[in-house]
């Protein structure tokens, strides 16, 4: 047995308009978030990796502890930024050592190299306590250097994965 429908009787409420369009993007935070996922879908797909592997640290290591998957997300989401200033710096820094002339720049450019290297191991253990105090714990400087090292390669691997190469597009 069929019902019948009548179309007409959808209010006019209903339908979208341009007006109700207009007001959505003006929405500041709403819109800019989701054109800054349009724009670097690499990011996104970055973070949900870290979030993997941290929850894997924290199942898996005893001096990596998070209070609850909410606070281990927003720990992915600071170590991808905190991450991704380090890749910068590094990048900065490799390319000085490459350009390097003489023996003194090379020396002091391979200096700055270890500098930002185990800096950036101490830097994120800091951001992380200052952020979420004792809620998350990321251990000691060992265990920070080998969750940055997983998380860098999970993240190579999975860009490889899916976009063929591990470069920023």
């Amino acid at each position: 047995m069929a019902f019948p429908v009548q179309l007409s009787t959808v209010p006019d409420q209903v339908r979208q308009d341009a007006a109700v369009t207009e007001v959505s993007e003006r929405t500041a935070p709403v819109g800019l978030l989701r054109r800054w996922i349009r724009r670097r879908p690499a990011d996104v797909v970055d973070v949900f990796v870290y979030v993997v592997v941290l929850n894997l640290a924290i199942e898996y290591v005893p001096a990596v502890i998070s209070e609850s998957f909410t606070l281990s997300l927003l720990t992915a989401a600071l170590l991808k930024a905190a991450l991704e200033i380090v890749i910068i710096l590094k990048t900065r820094v490799v390319r000085r050592f490459r350009a390097a002339t003489t023996r003194a720049t090379r020396s002091t450019a391979a200096a700055l190299l270890w500098v930002v290297a185990a800096g950036s191991k101490i830097v994120v253990l800091e951001l992380v306590d200052l952020v979420f105090g004792e809620s998350v714990s990321l251990g000691d400087f060992i265990s920070v250097t080998l969750l940055v090292v997983a998380l860098l390669l999970s993240r190579a691997a999975v860009r490889r994965l899916l976009y063929g190469t591990t470069a920023e597009d």
